[in-house]
């Protein structure tokens, strides 16, 4: 996947346990831990702020975007 879960990062700089951050955000900490293990296909805009209004940061801090370079081929044309 070429979008990565930095969650777990900013948890340790907050010093926040999984079951704190989920009974302050009011999510179940299993999809806690999904989201948290890059497990899930998408996240609300609801569930996204409420973690960095607890965490106090932004949602770049959360989400990253890497390029998976073995699932895109180059563009370069043979001739």
């Amino acid at each position: 996947m070429d979008i990565r879960i930095n969650l777990d990062v900013e948890m340790a700089k907050n010093k926040i346990s999984l079951t704190d951050l989920s009974t302050r955000i009011g999510i179940s900490m299993t999809n806690l831990s999904l989201l948290k293990n890059g497990k899930v296909r998408g996240i609300r805009f609801t569930t996204l702020a409420a973690i960095c209004r607890e965490l106090a940061c932004q949602p770049g801090d959360i989400l990253e975007y890497r390029l998976d370079v073995d699932n895109h081929p180059t563009d370069s044309i043979s001739t």
